[in-house]
């Protein structure tokens, strides 16, 4: 498996992936078409990042960096196909935006998702992600998670300092 960047060589992909993810458990709502109908122009061309995930020549999953402005970006469209699932794809592409979302010198990283899905959820906590109360209306009808990444450094220092209080 390698991770490799948006192009749009690669065609419908990051639609088609996300799609056939958001059918299988959800529906495809009116925000989610507009990005998926232009990834280029809705998330690239602002300073956002999308990753692959290919096996053999063949795209299997997908992530976005969505950029909010003022260095905020939106973890989004992560979608693995169903052949791929339960295979470990998902904790290396999460693993391969953190690292781009730390280049691009980020300063708020956060996701929305849904209770339903345990498994996703239980892969963000363990990457640094915690569970917040949103700060408005989400853009989402499916969504009832909303999670802020807070990265390991950080996390370590905040223990380090809670061990030296008497």
């Amino acid at each position: 498996m390698k991770i490799v960047d948006y192009s749009a060589d690669y065609g419908d992909a990051f639609g088609r992936l996300n799609r056939e993810w958001l059918e299988k458990y959800f529906r495809v709502e009116a925000i989610d078409e507009v990005v998926l109908s232009d990834p280029q122009a809705n998330i690239i061309d602002h300073g956002g990042v999308i990753l692959y995930a290919v096996i053999e020549e063949q795209i299997v999953a997908t992530v976005a960096l969505k950029h909010q402005g003022d260095g905020v970006y939106e973890l989004t469209k992560m979608a693995v196909t169903a052949e791929h699932q339960g295979r470990g794809l998902g904790r290396h592409l999460l693993s391969a935006v953190l690292a781009r979302y730390s280049d691009l010198d980020g300063k708020h990283l956060y996701l929305e998702s849904h209770s339903s899905l345990r498994p996703a959820l239980a892969l963000y906590e363990s990457a640094g992600f915690e569970h917040e109360a949103p700060p408005g209306a989400s853009d989402y009808e499916r969504a009832d998670v909303y999670m802020v990444y807070r990265d390991c450094a950080r996390k370590a220092v905040k223990r380090h300092r809670y061990r030296e209080k008497p």
